[in-house]
């Protein structure tokens, strides 16, 4: 058996898997992405940094900080047949918000509202059919970056003029949905594959609830109602280990608003008495077909 963990760095989430993997009497192998070169057209024969060749691998999991570099990292390795954790098909539908709401709107998953627009004069009307106050999203980001809640149109005009000055093509795409009137929080739910392992509340002063943000996690019981409405969201983006960012919604009830493909954990095992890392990896081992 022969597990492969693709980083960034060894963050407090990695850390635990590499003594989850342990404990199965297995070490992970440490791939760097930054240390990965690949030659796309001679397959998967050929070595890694860690010297195995690729096709040595059971499973790769990807825990890689930087988006771009998880994406076409699995994209290649998906290519070769290679099994990864999260497929590539799931990572770039999750990546992306635009693409994860379609997911969940063909599924007829309930989330909030969107619309997309892709200059600035398009961006203004649909903040305004969105209706205010409004969020203004990046289609792709983590940890509450860029997020811009839009009271009225002078607040509007100023986000929008700032979105077009940057220079990346991202900033260009407007993603809106209306600003949902939560409790003082949201809800965080981990599915590992046809199970939703556990749940937190998020609760913050701040409209931004993120942990990484100062929110305070505290258990949140998994109901029959939310594991089944999760399980069918993480299907519905193409299943594997994912994070899903929940609203209880005062009229409509729980939506699923993101999904997130290589989410952090370190804080969410204590209050809820589940170890994440450990049911992470006995999934990953079983996606193996193999149990050391």
């Amino acid at each position: 058996m022969r597990v492969g963990l693709l980083v960034t760095h060894l963050r407090a989430e990695e850390k635990l898997l590499i003594e989850a993997f342990q404990a199965h009497n297995l070490q992970p192998d440490i791939l760097l992405d930054r240390q990965i070169t690949f030659d796309l057209t001679a397959g998967p024969e050929q070595r890694t940094p860690s010297g195995a060749a690729w096709s040595d691998y059971d499973v790769v999991l990807e825990r890689c900080v930087s988006t771009s570099r998880g994406l076409y990292l699995l994209a290649v390795l998906n290519a070769w047949g290679i099994r990864t954790i999260n497929s590539h098909t799931a990572a770039v539908t999750c990546a992306d918000k635009l693409l994860t709401t379609l997911a969940l709107a063909s599924a007829g998953i309930p989330q909030p509202s969107a619309r997309a627009a892709f200059d600035a004069e398009s961006a203004l009307e649909i903040i305004e059919q969105t209706g205010y106050p409004a969020v203004l999203k990046p289609v792709t980001g983590s940890w509450g970056r860029l997020l811009a809640r839009i009271n009225d149109r002078d607040s509007a005009e100023a986000v929008i003029e700032h979105r077009q000055t940057l220079g990346g093509y991202q900033h260009h795409i407007y993603y809106a949905q209306p600003y949902v009137n939560k409790p003082g929080r949201d809800i965080r739910a981990f599915v590992v594959g046809d199970e939703t392992i556990c749940a937190i509340y998020r609760t913050s002063p701040h409209w931004i609830t993120n942990t990484a943000r100062g929110g305070q996690a505290a258990n949140c019981p998994v109901t029959p109602e939310m594991d089944a409405l999760c399980r069918r969201a993480a299907a519905a983006v193409g299943g594997g280990v994912l994070a899903l960012d929940l609203f209880e919604d005062p009229e409509r009830g729980l939506l699923v608003n993101e999904i997130n493909h290589t989410m952090e954990f370190r804080n969410s095992s204590a209050p809820t008495g589940v170890d994440i890392a450990a049911r992470v990896a006995d999934y990953a081992l079983r996606q193996a077909e193999v149990i050391v």
